[in-house]
């Protein structure tokens, strides 16, 4: 949480909304009403938007409301109000650009064009307006205009000065916006303006273009700091604060969720427990998302719920994948008590994805949450270097809601030496090793929990394979030696491996 001059609201007048409800989360509530505020970013960022989101907001409320536009015709207004399913009946416009028939010199000039008047005629038009409408709430788009008339710096900073003295006195909630058109940041008007939000729109490599929302200042309310990231979408900005796991504690039971295999619970030491996070680690197709898919069956089995994010997975070749094992994954998706959400990482920014998982775990009550895999979700950064805390406050606050989650994570190579691409198994609560071993002419898997903190687990390795009745796990390797190297050393007298169902019992030897 961030603040700034002050630790409570100023006055005793309520908080108003902004129009957008994670506006109003980041805010803590709202603006203070009677100020005057700024909304800056580059053209595209969704400045008009939100600035309309914010007058809507009070028409609903039954107040009166005027958008004074220097840069945009009423018709402009209309279609972007259109386009996201509004009706401006109940906003005010006031146009101060020329309509297209006053182009004609043959015509009376009838409205006002910024260019062919003085700044302070600009500022008394406004003025003006105001006083015979008495509006409760005012967006000025844009003061690029007034900047430009005023030629000066110090001249703009008086006309701004003016604007504000005169909204001080009318009981008046001003939205300011500005496109950031000036060649360096106007840290004056950030001064002279009660709060300042700042919007940005980024260009990535690949994928569709990240937009996120900072609010720089805001006097006396406190407000969560950093960026948040957010979309624009018919309805408007939906923007999604960023996690704070600190404010999300639940009260829940650490009981012990079973797996539904009696072996694996074995492995682990009697299951997973609730609140902690498992890190599934191992080569392509080793068997990380089967084992994850049947902890989701057996805790549908259980009548929880459980979601799954597939990054790399689509949900018809998830289905596919469960009836080779014998899993009923179509039928839970059908009782609700599974949910898988394909996820394009190059349409997805993090605080989108956290909010999903948010929404999972708070509105459907889901009590296993897969990430499948943490490969995908990388990629779905905008800047690697973040991904490990991004991560943390995902798992903590999974952690504190008592819900128990499962990440897959795929290595580079198949035997032999592997290449992890991202560490986070400091991260995890505890660590499941998959790895493939050579056998006999035969590759085989092995399985290991290397790490568990919430209590004991065995310390072995043992076979387990994938077949058309589920994940089954064979009795420990304690005959062999370097079974993680890929390709281990029998130690011992002859002894069977898991039956191979086509071939029969393989021994040692």
């Amino acid at each position: 949480m961030s603040e700034t001059k002050g630790s409570s609201s100023v006055g005793n007048d309520p908080r108003i909304s902004t129009g957008s409800a994670g506006l109003d989360d980041i805010l803590c509530g709202g603006l203070d009403p009677n100020r005057v505020y700024l909304y800056e970013g580059h053209p595209g960022t969704g400045k008009t938007t939100i600035a309309l989101q914010f007058l809507l907001e009070g028409a609903r409320q039954g107040e009166r409301v005027l958008y004074i536009t220097l840069s945009e015709s009423t018709q402009e207004l209309h279609l972007v109000a259109e386009r996201h399913g509004w009706s401006l009946s109940g906003v005010d416009i006031f146009e101060l650009i020329p309509a297209e028939t006053s182009l004609d010199p043959s015509q009376e000039l009838t409205v006002f064009h910024p260019a062919e008047l003085e700044l302070s005629e600009t500022t008394n038009l406004i003025f003006e307006r105001v006083k015979e409408l008495s509006p409760t709430r005012v967006v000025i788009d844009s003061l690029s205009e007034l900047r430009l008339l005023a030629q000066s710096p110090l001249r703009y900073r008086r006309q701004v000065l003016a604007l504000k003295h005169f909204f001080t006195s009318r009981q008046c909630t001003v939205i300011l916006l500005d496109d950031l058109s000036s060649q360096q940041n106007d840290l004056q008007l950030h001064s002279i303006s009660h709060g300042v939000v700042l919007l940005e729109q980024l260009a990535i490599d690949y994928g569709s273009e990240r937009r996120r929302l900072r609010v720089i200042k805001m006097r006396g309310i406190k407000f969560r700091g950093g960026y948040h990231d957010f979309i624009i979408e018919r309805g408007g900005l939906k923007i999604f604060p960023r996690l704070i796991a600190a404010e999300h504690h639940a009260e829940f039971s650490a009981e012990v969720a079973s797996s539904g295999n009696r072996e694996l619970d074995q492995l682990l030491g009697g299951g997973l427990e609730r609140g902690t996070n498992a890190l599934l680690i191992g080569a392509a197709g080793v068997g990380k998302s089967s084992l994850a898919l049947s902890y989701a069956i057996a805790s549908a089995d259980r009548g929880e719920h459980a979601v799954i994010f597939a990054f790399d997975e689509g949900r018809g070749t998830m289905e596919a994948r469960a009836r080779t094992l014998g899993l009923d994954l179509g039928g839970k998706i059908k009782e609700g008590l599974v949910r898988v959400q394909q996820i394009d990482p190059a349409e997805l920014s993090p605080g989108e994805f956290a909010n999903n998982v948010r929404r999972s775990v708070e509105l459907d009550g889901a009590r296993l949450v897969v990430i499948d895999s943490l490969n995908g979700y990388m990629n779905a950064m905008p800047d690697e270097r973040f991904l490990i805390l991004q991560m943390h406050e995902l798992l903590s606050y999974l952690g504190q809601q008592g819900v128990l989650s499962m990440l897959v994570l795929a290595q580079h190579g198949l035997v032999g030496p592997m290449e992890t691409p991202v560490d986070i198994s400091y991260l995890s609560d505890a660590v499941l090793m998959l790895r493939y071993f050579e056998h006999a002419g035969t590759v085989r898997r092995a399985l290991s929990v290397v790490k568990k903190r919430s209590g004991n687990h065995e310390h072995t390795i043992r076979e387990f394979k994938l077949s058309n009745q589920g994940l089954k796990v064979g009795p420990p390797l304690t005959q062999f030696s370097g079974v993680f190297s890929g390709t281990p050393q029998y130690l011992g007298d002859p002894a069977p491996l898991m039956v191979d169902e086509q071939n029969g019992p393989k021994t040692g030897g």
